[in-house]
């Protein structure tokens, strides 16, 4: 064999060996927060930077329809709307608020997405002053300006029967996650786990095939310590607590999950509920719902709708886990 023979057959082996799958990491600022996105690139797959500039235009347009601090978004132009008037909105919108009827239905207006005049009365919203108990008759006042029951859709419009504003926080970001999967798939990206502001989905494996591993914490401000590792594929993970955001007054604490029915934070002992499902925006929301339900009521509807969920409670000395059967179900790909 001459030298030159030899040296093509070596290149031609070096250039087989680079054409095997990679794992690639994107990331950036969205919502308030961030995202992550890993995936297995093929050989032939998109370059990263086309995966990056697909999931932020998707990431742009989630902000500039549901985003409460954009006076431009599509939220906002509805919430300064007076009563009795329509704006026509984005399909994919009109799903969502659909959605968001559902949930508020099925929780009998526990959970309600016109809940933005509460949220900046008690200091969690875009139009918030401080964070403070309100006086009571201000909040009476506030609360008649939450009803899911006054909102309508009518063709490709929204509508409102009262001044409502709405706040798609408890949604908007598993919508994100669902959108931006269907794009990783559409651009032929089959094993990949997709995060937005804490809300995530995996599907396939990593490169050395092994699974996607989500670690669980225990709901706690001052430490992150993981109280489960799951691994998951075809699966989205949802968790929703009141150990973020909230504010003590008193010597009480007030979270940023409302009870719209009561016009105030939820006051009970349930402090995390993590909601397992295919969809984002299902467990998403459901994730949110159940926390606002409390243990014992979120344990009996997840049990009752077949819910995939874990429960921690808070108790003297620590807390407390209950999942569903539905959970440790998909967990095992059951």
């Amino acid at each position: 064999m001459s030298l030159r023979i030899a040296l093509l057959f070596t290149l031609i082996l070096l250039s087989a060996c680079d054409q095997h799958p990679t794992l690639e990491r994107l990331g950036g600022p969205t919502m308030g927060s961030s995202y992550s996105i890993q995936y297995v690139r093929e050989p032939d797959g998109p370059p990263p930077e086309q995966v990056r500039q697909a999931v932020e235009a998707i990431l742009q347009d989630i902000d500039q329809r549901y985003s409460t601090y954009r006076g431009d978004s599509v939220v906002s132009r509805f919430n300064q709307l007076p009563a009795n008037h329509c704006l026509a909105v984005p399909g994919d919108m009109l799903e969502l608020v659909g959605f968001g009827q559902q949930l508020a239905e099925q929780s009998e207006g526990a959970f309600d997405l016109s809940i933005e005049p509460l949220l900046d009365l008690w200091g969690f919203g875009p139009q918030a002053r401080q964070e403070q108990v309100p006086d009571p008759q201000t909040q009476a006042l506030v609360q008649q300006r939450v009803n899911y029951r006054q909102l309508r859709m009518e063709g490709s419009q929204l509508c409102k029967n009262a001044p409502l504003a709405l706040d798609f926080n408890s949604i908007a970001a598993g919508q994100a996650v669902d959108l931006i999967a269907q794009r990783l798939e559409a651009m032929g990206i089959a094993s990949y786990l997709a995060e937005a502001t804490g809300e995530l989905k995996a599907v396939g494996r990593k490169p050395d095939g092994s699974p996607w591993r989500i670690a669980l914490e225990l709901p706690r401000e001052d430490l992150q310590i993981a109280r489960q590792v799951i691994a998951i594929d075809g699966l989205s993970v949802s968790t929703s607590g009141d150990y973020r955001n909230y504010f003590e007054q008193n010597g009480q604490r007030y979270s940023h999950t409302f009870d719209a029915r009561q016009g105030r934070p939820v006051a009970h002992a349930l402090a995390s509920v993590t909601v397992l499902d295919r969809s984002a925006r299902v467990a998403d929301g459901y994730s949110t719902l159940l926390l606002i339900l409390g243990p014992e009521r979120a344990w009996d509807f997840a049990i009752a709708h077949g819910i995939a969920a874990v429960l921690v409670t808070r108790v003297e000395g620590g807390f407390v886990s209950r999942s569903t059967p539905g959970f440790a179900q998909a967990v095992k790909g059951e």
